[in-house]
């Protein structure tokens, strides 16, 4: 994750909560968020690829499969 987006939402956000924002910030702050928001949804799935799941019978299954079959 880029560094200097994290501290745009930062700068955005504290001058959200001191001064407010004008309609230009207010759509950069929300697609700010949509892009980190994006990026740590990839991160967690990333994560769950590496997660595996042992079920009763003693199998070893990913993760991501065995909640599909629970569904």
């Amino acid at each position: 994750m880029e560094k200097n987006l994290l501290q745009r939402i930062n700068e955005l956000a504290k001058k959200k909560k001191t001064v407010g924002l004008t309609a230009e910030e207010q759509a950069e702050q929300k697609k700010l968020y949509k892009i980190y928001l994006g990026e740590i949804r990839q991160q967690f799935s990333a994560t769950l690829d590496n997660v595996s799941v042992e079920e009763k019978d003693g199998t070893v299954v990913p993760f991501k499969e065995a909640y599909k079959k629970k569904k």
